[in-house]
């Protein structure tokens, strides 16, 4: 049996069976007793890869969600037991580790005490402390987002895709979670067992994932990712912040620093662009697109992500990662298809642009798509054009004389 369990394509034919039996209805018990010689000393490569095959046999990505924590617990035991390299302070894994060691001790702590307290007495003054631990909970979403938009593009790019695409899902509903308990804690109605089992429930859910992220994540991101890629990835974390704490130092790079690498080879400067009306150095037309107000991002034709702006005042985090992924990678697994028929609708010729207009926090954003074609009608790629326009909805009347200084 040992030969057999050695080989990898045998492995993967059971590492699959396993989760088709989870999904099926057996018990993390029963999968567990059945394959325990199999699992034994999985890598998270592998469940990487068991996935991948999975979505590709057909099965949907939101089915291996829905059941990812199950998945997590079968495996749970060998995961634990594999080798994690030694990070140094300053690595942008060392950071996450950090942070998701910060979140555990909100949790267990914080949380956990104020949580007690309104289980006590669900005063006023309980209620907001309680309210006061979920927004530094709300914190998360820094980290989760410096997940999504550095780490995962990075592995599309190696080929893994689902994973990224299930955890972004998970991630997605954490966030829904954690909104929805500060909801039910501001709008308290006397639900005192209602509002405990959605905090315990959201803080359960963090948990997990911190799990999925240090035991499958990280591990499987180190085993990939170069460390010019590491580097990309520190570099573009500031943009972004993180969660409940700061990084401890600043990473000691010992390979070349990236922008001047890109600036002698011509990218970042000199040089003029020739326009139909007109001829602007590189250095121009960069300020002119990073001053204008608002945040542009073009896919090409092939939905690749070719140029986003960096105005000071972006409204959603881009960073340098998400050059060159695909354009249906860039969103939740919720939105993807809205992404997709809005391009199919520009490629076709059906649309020529759409508009969608969202509230995010006291921000009243204004999203536009546009249509890029040449001059004989064929399409070259999609530019979306975001923008805060709360103050222009309160225009009235004219305004024709300068404010003073």
């Amino acid at each position: 049996m040992s030969e057999l369990i050695n080989n990898r394509e045998y492995r993967q034919e059971v590492l699959k069976q396993v989760i088709r039996e989870l999904h099926a209805g057996k018990s993390v018990q029963e999968v567990k007793d059945k394959f325990a010689e199999v699992i034994a000393g999985v890598s998270p490569s592998e469940i990487s890869q068991m996935e991948v095959a999975l979505v590709k046999e057909g099965l949907p990505i939101e089915e291996i969600q829905h059941l990812c924590n199950v998945h997590a617990e079968v495996f749970k035991g060998t995961l634990e037991e594999i080798h994690h390299p030694e990070q140094v302070p300053g690595h942008p894994v060392y950071t996450f580790k950090r942070e998701n060691e910060a979140l555990t001790k909100l949790i267990d702590k914080d949380i956990r005490k104020a949580l007690e307290d309104f289980k006590a007495d669900d005063s006023k003054e309980n209620i907001n402390k309680l309210i006061e631990q979920i927004n530094l909970l709300w914190d998360i979403d820094k980290h989760y987002s410096r997940k999504e938009n550095l780490i995962f593009p990075y592995l599309e790019k190696y080929g893994i895709t689902s994973p990224p695409k299930v955890m972004w899902g998970v991630d997605d509903e954490i966030r829904a979670m954690i909104k929805d308990a500060k909801l039910s804690l501001t709008n308290y109605q006397g639900n005192k067992e209602e509002v405990v089992k959605k905090i315990e429930d959201t803080t359960k859910e963090v948990k997990e994932m911190i799990f999925k992220e240090e035991s499958i994540l990280f591990p499987m991101a180190l085993e990939t990712l170069t460390e010019d890629e590491w580097i990309r990835i520190y570099m573009d974390s500031d943009e972004i912040g993180y969660t409940l704490i700061a990084p401890e130092k600043s990473w000691e790079l010992k390979r070349v620093d990236l922008e001047k690498k890109e600036e002698k080879q011509g990218l970042t400067e000199g040089g003029f662009v020739k326009f139909e009306t007109g001829v602007l150095s590189t250095k121009e037309l960069n300020l002119i697109l990073n001053n204008l107000p608002g945040d542009f991002t073009f896919v090409d034709k092939d939905n690749i992500v070719k140029y986003f702006s960096n105005s000071k005042d972006r409204i959603f985090p881009r960073t340098k990662a998400v050059i060159g992924r695909t354009v249906e990678n860039c969103h939740p697994p919720a939105s993807v298809h809205v992404v997709e028929q809005l391009v199919n609708d520009f490629k076709s010729g059906k649309k020529d642009s759409e508009s969608f207009w969202i509230n995010k926090g006291d921000l009243f954003v204004l999203i536009q798509y546009f249509a890029i074609r040449d001059e004989n009608g064929e399409y070259i790629g999609t530019l979306e054009y975001s923008q805060e326009v709360s103050h222009i909805r309160k225009l009235t009347g004219e305004k024709r004389l300068l404010e003073e200084a």
